[in-house]
């Protein structure tokens, strides 16, 4: 089984459901979630003239590669009602992004692996704090806790639930 964080946001309709939902969906894919952090709603990042999120990291366990979960992924954000746009950072009723998948460093066209923009974003650092503080980053080098203490990005991140 690969160890996986993935990252979920929302901000259209019910965003807690909408999360909710996305984890039910995972697992009836066969993933096995480990942990969750707190919920926190978060002020938008990229494109600051819409509804504030909900995010939330997971830890997952599951037996695909990564392009397989990234395809999976995308089914479950395409099945809820995400619509792809040339408008980067645009609303949506529910983003899953793949953060850490083991150690692994992957590049390809159409995945990243660390994501690149974990460093930068407290709405994806302070929930992965929660559950994995000591989590080491493979390329940078640095513990979650460390890349929080260092993070510049000063949008609210308040948490709920």
């Amino acid at each position: 089984m690969n160890r996986v964080y993935l990252s979920l946001g929302s901000n259209m309709g019910n965003r807690e459901s909408n999360m909710n939902k996305a984890v039910a969906l995972l697992v009836s894919h066969g993933i096995k979630i480990n942990s969750a952090s707190f919920i926190y709603e978060t002020e938008p990042w990229g494109s600051p003239d819409q509804q504030n999120f909900y995010n939330r990291v997971i830890d997952i366990s599951t037996e695909l590669k990564p392009v397989d979960l990234l395809k999976t992924v995308q089914a479950i954000e395409k099945k809820m009602g995400r619509k792809r746009s040339e408008i980067r950072y645009a609303p949506r009723p529910i983003d899953i992004d793949i953060l850490f998948f083991e150690n692994l460093i992957y590049t390809s066209e159409s995945l990243k692996i660390p994501h690149p923009l974990i460093h930068l974003r407290r709405f994806v650092l302070i929930p992965l704090a929660d559950i994995a503080p000591g989590l080491r980053h493979p390329v940078l080098g640095k513990t979650v806790t460390e890349l929080l203490s260092r993070c510049d990005d000063d949008n609210a991140v308040t948490r709920l639930l």
